[in-house]
C-alpha cells in the first residue's frame, strides 16, 4: 500500500514539475518554481501585472527589469508562457553594411 502512495505521489510530482505556468495566471509560488525565478523576480513580475497583463513576450521584457531576452529564453524553457506562449526569439539576423570609401 505505502509502496502505491509513493508511486502515486512521485508521478503526479514528475506531472506537476512539467506543467506550463501562465505569468499572468501564475502566483509568487508558481513564479517561485520556474528555474532562475527567485522570491525578488516573482515580485518584480507580479507588481508589473498589477498595472495589466502581460500582452506578450515582448510586453514582459519591456515592463519586468531583469527579464532580457536571454533570461525570457531560460523561463520559457522551464515551462513559463507568457498567454499560453513560448518565447520564441528574434531572428538576430545581422546585415554585412558595405564598407564605404573614404572621402578624399
Amino acid at each position: 500500500m505505502f509502496k502505491k502512495i509513493a508511486t502515486f505521489i512521485t508521478l503526479f510530482s514528475a506531472v506537476v514539475c512539467f506543467a506550463a505556468v501562465d505569468v499572468n495566471k501564475a502566483g509568487a509560488a508558481e513564479l517561485d518554481g520556474i528555474k532562475g525565478i527567485g522570491p525578488a523576480m516573482s515580485g518584480k513580475i507580479l507588481a508589473e501585472r498589477k498595472k495589466g497583463e502581460f500582452k506578450n513576450w515582448t510586453d514582459l521584457v519591456d515592463r519586468v527589469n531583469g527579464v532580457g531576452n536571454g533570461n525570457a529564453a531560460k523561463f520559457s524553457k522551464e515551462g513559463l508562457t507568457v498567454n499560453g506562449t513560448a518565447y520564441k526569439a528574434a531572428s538576430a539576423k545581422t546585415e554585412k553594411v558595405p564598407a564605404t570609401t573614404a572621402a578624399k
